[in-house]
C-alpha cells in the first residue's frame, strides 16, 4: 500500500464506530440488521456465544487446526494425542497446498458472518467502504487449549508453529469471505491473553509473542489487500505489539488510557509510519446509563491532546471508535445502548476546528 493509499484510507476512517465482535442476543437477523444500520461505514460480523456452544470465541475458530478437536460433551476443545504425528503431516501438507477450503468458518460456527456478507451484496451502495471481521488471536487461543503434562500447547513448539500457520489460513479464508461484499477489508486478531503481559500468569516472552504476531499477520497481509488489528481489553505491553507489523492497534481507551500514554512516543511514531487506533471508549463492563458522549468526548480529547500537542486533526483521520471490549457478557438492553451511543460519538466531532 503507497502513501497515497494510505492517506486516502486515514480520510476515510475520520472516527468511523464499529464493534469488537460479540453481542448477547441469540437472533442473529435482527442484530445484524441493527448493526448495519447503526454502523453502515464500517459494519462488523457479531459473534454470538450465548447462541450456540460453537461461537465461544476459541471454538469458533477450531474447525480444520490439527490435532484439536470440540468435544461437546465436555464443554472445550481437547488435543487428540494419540494422531499428532499423522495430522501434523496432513496437516502441512494442506498448508503447502493453500487449502483454503480445509480452513473454512463454517455457517453454523459464525452465522453472523454469512448473514452480513450476504446483506451487503444485495445492496452494497448502502454501506461502505469497509467491513471489519475479528478472529481469536493464536496466542489467546494456544493458552485456551492444553498440552501434554498439563501444560497449554504454547509450550510445544511443533503445535506452536503449526498452529500459528493454521490460524493464518484461517485469517485468509475470513478475508476472502469478507472481499465478497466488494468493501476493503479490517481484520482484528483478539487477543486477552496479553493483558497484564509480564506477569507470572502470561507464559510467553516478547519476543515470541512479537514472532508469531508477526508470522500470522505477514501471512495474511502478503495474500490480501488487509488492514490487520490487535486488539487486547486489558493493560499490555503496547511497544511489543507495534512492533508485529500491525496496521491498528485497539484497546479499551475507557479503562487503560493512562496506561497506554505511559507510551506517547511509540505511539506517535506508530501513527506517523501509517498506523492505526481502535479507541475502545464507550465501555462494556463498567457501562452506566449515565455516560454521555460529551463525557466520552472530553475523555479522547484529552488524550489525543497529549499525544500530539493539541494537532488533532491528522489523529482524528487515523482513528476507530468502538466500544472496550465485545458486548457478550452485557444484557441485551444494554448492549443496543453501547452500539446507539458510539454511533452518536463521531458526530461530536465533526464542526470542530481542527487546525
Amino acid at each position: 500500500m503507497d502513501y497515497k493509499d494510505k492517506e486516502l484510507l486515514r480520510s476515510e476512517f475520520n472516527l468511523s464506530a464499529t464493534g469488537i465482535g460479540s453481542v448477547p442476543h441469540r437472533e442473529v437477523k435482527g442484530v445484524c440488521d441493527t448493526i448495519l444500520k447503526l454502523f453502515p461505514k464500517m459494519p462488523f460480523w457479531p459473534q454470538f456465544p450465548k447462541r450456540s456452544p460453537y461461537e465461544d470465541m476459541n471454538v469458533q475458530f477450531s474447525e480444520g487446526l490439527p490435532t484439536i478437536y470440540f468435544d461437546m460433551e465436555e464443554g472445550r476443545l481437547i488435543l487428540k494425542r494419540h494422531s499428532k504425528e499423522d495430522e501434523l503431516l496432513r496437516f502441512w501438507e494442506r498448508f503447502l497446498a493453500e487449502d483454503l477450503s480445509s480452513f473454512l468458518i463454517s455457517s453454523e460456527y459464525a452465522p453472523g458472518l454469512y448473514y452480513m456478507v450476504e446483506e451487503i451484496k444485495k445492496e452494497p451502495d448502502r454501506f461502505g467502504p469497509f467491513i471489519k471481521g475479528q478472529m481469536v488471536g493464536p496466542i489467546t487461543f494456544m493458552a485456551g487449549v492444553m498440552g501434554e503434562e498439563g501444560k497449554t500447547i504454547l509450550f510445544d513448539q511443533e503445535l506452536r508453529e503449526a498452529i500459528t500457520k493454521a490460524m493464518a489460513l484461517k485469517g485468509l479464508w475470513q478475508v476472502r469471505k469478507l472481499k465478497e461484499t466488494g468493501k476493503r477489508i479490517i481484520l482484528f486478531l483478539d487477543e486477552p491473553y496479553l493483558s497484564g503481559f509480564g506477569s507470572a500468569f502470561v507464559a510467553i516472552s516478547r519476543d515470541e509473542v512479537i514472532d508469531i504476531l508477526s508470522d500470522i499477520i505477514r501471512y495474511i497481509k502478503e495474500k490480501e489487500q488487509v488492514l490487520v488489528g490487535v486488539h487486547c481489553c486489558g493493560n499490555t505491553d503496547w511497544a511489543m505489539l507495534m512492533q508485529t507489523g500491525v496496521d491498528i492497534i485497539s484497546f479499551d481507551a475507557y479503562s487503560y488510557l493512562d496506561h497506554f500514554l505511559l507510551y506517547k512516543n511509540d505511539i506517535s511514531n506508530f501513527l506517523e509510519r501509517g498506523g492505526y487506533i481502535a479507541w475502545g471508549i464507550v465501555p462494556t463492563d463498567k457501562f452506566s446509563k449515565g455516560i454521555t458522549v460529551f463525557q466520552l468526548k472530553k475523555q479522547l480529547l484529552g488524550a489525543w491532546n497529549r499525544i500530539c500537542n493539541g494537532n488533532i486533526g491528522r489523529i482524528i483521520q487515523s482513528s476507530i471508535l468502538t466500544p472496550s471490549c465485545g458486548l457478550g457478557t452485557m444484557k441485551e438492553t444494554d448492549a443496543i445502548l453501547v452500539m446507539e451511543l458510539l454511533n452518536s460519538l463521531p458526530e461530536e466531532f465533526l464542526h470542530m476546528d481542527l487546525d
